[in-house]
């Protein structure tokens, strides 16, 4: 049996490297048969929104659109309330399946029993 995994990506293109690992290990961890959830804060608050996952490049990794479909499939996606609302991100700028929650969502989800939680 796989422990429930929190994965918050802090960073957005700036930081390209660490934030397609956010995303590949929570693909990753869906793909195992984890209860996943990523949280997209800062800049990586942008890839709730429609498009922008696609206009993500790094070479030699799976397309950030790709693994944020896996994640949105298997798993749950939440925007930072703080992020989203500093760069005017509402609900309905929301692709299907990511949804705007704050901290006190987060820490409830960090807080449960046997969660592991990473920080990118």
């Amino acid at each position: 049996m796989t422990r429930p995994l929190v994965v918050k990506v802090t960073c957005g293109a700036e930081d390209a490297e660490r934030c397609n690992q956010a995303f590949t290990v929570a693909a990753a961890a869906v793909a195992s048969g984890a209860e996943v959830s990523l949280w997209l804060t800062g800049e990586a608050a942008w890839y709730g929104v429609p498009g922008r996952a696609e206009e993500f490049s790094l070479p030699l990794a799976t397309p950030l659109a790709d693994l944020l479909a896996a994640v949105t499939a298997g798993g749950t996606v939440t925007v930072c309330s703080q992020c989203a609302a500093r760069r005017s991100i509402t609900e309905d700028d929301l692709r299907p399946g990511v949804r705007i929650a704050g901290a006190a969502s987060f820490a409830e989800e960090v807080l449960r029993p046997e969660v592991q939680a990473l920080v990118y």
